[in-house]
């Protein structure tokens, strides 16, 4: 910790943070000194707007940022997506790192928040800087829920600490003081923080309770069943307390109307595809842009002039990254009932012959997720961009051939219009309403064992609705008459919805099921016996005993890897750390 402390002390002396974020819409003022920037009220707010970069993002500076590629995460970390090569993190041979960039980065980002607060102790006019108060401490909540999502136990600093402070040698404080401290900072955000932005991208109250249902769900669930197992059902005093906190945050902005699903009647089913690629009117068929996003609460802002470091629409339309047949058998049919449940085939399910057989009668988002043989598709290039928006652009569209790799290609995330090579500019969600919503369907039932229709309606089927607005409803009655847990298919509703958005890892760890789901083998396409056998002859990769390819194999849990090992260089600064469990050897 000495060496991120020094380092940090020297950038604030010469405050050479202060320049604006491009994510964000502001003038930028910089190289300002110390005494200048906390003698003046919209010098707090200045310093405030560096808080925005500390998101996650497609691919930025901290590799704890990552979300569309690789980093803690990632999808990529998960069960559900494979590449070329083998991720060490979601085989589970991932070893004790020198430096992660994600432990210094993020205490260096907690001292900045520190040190705004600190310094308002002293400022005569507290409402004057009410708002970028109420910013450090999203932003602190943020980062100190992204160490206790990788490492559990941390030290908790609320005050910007010195060199010889003791802290800098203390041991680990225990998580729930830490979760604590996110919570009692994100209630008092969403507190000072207005209900609508004043600037575009800003954080509002919404934000701050939209953040405290996710950072008081996690938790709830991590300690529900870290400590009953993956199939408990009793809650503790902490956990109820956690589950009504996430509940009721969720429920306030729910309540306050100011966040909607993204739909267009233009775009119909294709809506939920859209949203993800929206940048100026020349990005989609109904000619919107980011200011007609209705769902994203905070975003990680992107203007034309942004380098987002890959080009995401070749790499998902190249077939870079590998869906699994795991995640294509997840989404349900229109009958709102899974391919296969209570030892029966969905009816409506037709199988796996022809290339594009399973994609019939299945969940919208499926076909908006993931591109069937077939597919038109267009992208970044000169060549094969989107122009006019009419019939007339199928000349310039590629056909999707899903003969590589997986044979389920991706569909998400891929830009249609003509941009420079990795400057897609679209916003990233940090948080969007639907994740609300299905928090908020999550919260009730782990709270009471069950969850109402009623509730049901104004959550999770409004999500599943708008790209399936001609789906069977997840109700009680559905679950009880097809031998369904109700659990599972809220869980199965989340990863569809937030599929390649940087959840699924996180989710896995804090239910407990990672020692089910991640030692599985990552398949793609059922090849013998289909289609397939003819259009992909020359597939080489092995075969499991029902004909489908095998991706990764052999691959293993172990329960450290529920955590992320403590870095070498930090167990040297501060031996009394320690290393995580498991991780000591």
């Amino acid at each position: 910790m000495k060496s991120y402390i020094k380092s940090i002390k020297l950038a604030c002396m010469a405050m050479a943070s202060m320049a604006m974020v491009s994510c964000l819409d502001f003038s930028p003022e910089a190289q300002m000194n110390d005494d200048s920037v906390w003698s003046k009220a919209k010098n707090f707010q200045l310093f405030a707007n560096q808080f925005y970069t500390y998101t996650r993002d497609i691919q930025s500076g901290a590799s704890y940022q990552y979300a569309v590629s690789d980093g803690p995460h990632s999808d990529l970390r998960s069960d559900l997506i494979a590449e070329a090569n083998v991720n060490v993190y979601s085989q589970g041979t991932n070893t004790i790192p020198q430096s992660d960039g994600n432990y210094t980065t993020l205490y260096r980002q907690i001292y900045y928040t520190n040190l705004l607060l600190k310094k308002a102790d002293s400022f005569g006019n507290q409402s004057a800087i009410a708002v970028p108060m109420a910013e450090a401490k999203f932003f602190r909540a943020y980062c100190y829920f992204e160490l206790v999502q990788l490492y559990g136990n941390v030290i908790l600093l609320t005050e910007p600490v010195d060199m010889d402070s003791p802290k800098m040698n203390a041991q680990r404080d225990d998580r729930s003081l830490v979760i604590d401290q996110c919570v009692k900072d994100l209630q008092e955000a969403a507190e000072a923080l207005p209900e609508t932005a004043t600037e575009a991208g800003r954080l509002t109250s919404d934000a701050a309770n939209a953040m405290l249902s996710r950072v008081a769900l996690y938790e709830a669930t991590w300690q529900k069943f870290h400590t009953g197992g993956a199939d408990a059902t009793t809650n503790s005093e902490r956990v109820t307390s956690l589950l009504n906190t996430a509940k009721t945050a969720a429920k306030a902005v729910m309540e306050g109307g100011r966040y909607k699903l993204f739909y267009s009647d233009k775009l119909g089913t294709e809506s939920y595809r859209y949203m993800f690629i929206l940048e100026d009117e020349k990005s989609n068929p109904a000619g919107l842009t980011t200011k007609d996003n209705t769902e994203y609460i905070l975003a990680r802002r992107h203007k034309s002039t942004d380098g987002v470091g890959l080009n995401i629409t070749k790499a998902y339309l190249a077939n870079a990254i590998y869906p699994t047949r795991k995640l294509a058998n997840m989404y349900v049919c229109q009958n709102g009932l899974p391919i296969t449940y209570n030892g029966t085939v969905n009816t409506m399910f037709k199988g796996y012959d022809k290339a594009t057989s399973e994609f019939q009668n299945r969940d919208n988002r499926m076909l908006t997720t993931l591109a069937p043989r077939g597919t038109k598709v267009w992208d970044n290039t000169v060549d094969h961009c989107r122009t006019a928006w009419d019939d007339s652009d199928l000349a310039r569209a590629k056909e999707v051939g899903a003969t590589s790799n997986s044979g389920y290609q991706t569909h998400k995330w891929a830009v249609e219009r003509q941009v420079t090579d990795r400057y897609e500019c679209m916003d990233f969600p940090v948080i969007r309403y639907a994740e609300v919503l299905l928090n908020f369907a999550e919260a009730i039932y782990e709270l009471q064992g069950r969850i109402s229709d009623s509730d049901l309606d104004k959550s999770l089927n409004l999500v599943r609705l708008r790209s399936n607005p001609n789906m069977v409803k997840l109700s009680n009655a559905l679950v009880d008459n097809n031998g369904l847990s109700m659990r599972e298919e809220i869980r199965r509703e989340r990863t569809v919805e937030l599929a390649f958005e940087g959840f699924r890892i996180d989710d896995l760890k804090r239910w407990a099921t990672a020692p089910v789901e991640m030692p599985q083998d990552q398949l793609g396409v059922k090849w013998r016996g289909t289609q397939f056998e003819t259009l992909w002859a020359n597939q080489s990769r092995q075969l499991n005993s029902e004909g489908c390819i095998i991706l990764y194999d052999n691959r293993t849990w172990d329960d450290k890897l529920y955590l992320y090992p403590l870095p070498s260089d930090q167990l040297q600064l501060n031996p009394n750390i320690g290393q995580n469990p498991g991780w000591e050897k």
